[in-house]
């Protein structure tokens, strides 16, 4: 009870903060939820340094701890927001969590995000030609719009995966995948090298039992992180 009143105090401030900044103009997501998480949850964690530190005033450092944990946690958050907006706007579409976009065969580009990374993914049909790993033109340019956005971003951790339909073994697609992830890497690699990984027919969006399906199932799938530690694997 003795965190609470800065624990609430330091979350509210910062909440506010995130709400204005709004940017006209943007195809947008106003939830801000990954601003809003990192904020309480940065709240929380330097409430608790701060009371923790050595000092005779310990509310006060809990105070001051909880309103710097929450503005660094709400940073961070703010961060992934702002990427989702902006990329959405540079491949015009919006951002979309709804776990049937995936699944739309009309929607060739899906751009999401959650509370550790922004996701785009491209279907495939408007990336590669059949067992090819090179860009058609369009899927460059687009790629593209994503590295120049990128060069703002420095500190981003980028992650790129393969997906293939379950035509053919399963180690020539591990193989195809891998060199599909590694063309559109080379063209992200504005600050660093992406991280990059194959994933074959191991992670399916739809059964592989209809041509529709299988298509749905072939796609690039590019990850921005604000931290290496936050990583997962997108093969699992």
């Amino acid at each position: 009870m003795k965190l609470l009143k800065p624990i609430l105090a330091s979350s509210v401030a910062v909440l506010m903060l995130a709400g204005c900044y709004n940017q006209p103009g943007l195809v947008q997501d106003e939830s801000y939820n990954r601003t809003k998480t990192g904020a309480v949850v940065g709240a929380i964690a330097g409430a608790v340094a701060g009371y923790n530190t050595k000092g005779s005033d310990k509310k006060r450092n809990a105070a001051i701890g909880a309103l710097a944990g929450a503005a660094l946690g709400g940073g961070a958050g703010y961060l992934l927001d702002k990427q989702a907006n902006e990329i959405a706007q540079a491949l015009g579409t919006g951002v979309s969590n709804d776990p049937l976009a995936v699944l739309d065969p009309r929607r060739d580009i899906v751009v999401s995000k959650t509370d550790t990374y922004v996701k785009v993914m491209f279907r495939d049909r408007m990336m590669f030609a059949t067992d090819s790993s090179n860009l058609q033109s369009s899927a460059e340019y687009k790629v593209g719009k994503i590295a120049q956005l990128l060069r703002n971003y420095p500190q981003t951790v980028v992650g790129v995966a393969g997906f293939t339909d379950n035509r053919g073994s399963y180690q020539y697609n591990q193989g195809l995948s891998e060199s599909r992830a590694g063309t559109v890497a080379n063209l992200l690699a504005v600050n660093s090298r992406p991280y990059t990984k194959g994933c074959s027919f191991s992670k399916t969006i739809a059964p592989n039992d209809t041509a529709e399906n299988q298509a749905l199932n072939r796609r690039v799938e590019i990850y921005l992180y604000q931290d290496r530690t936050q990583m997962t694997d997108p093969c699992n």
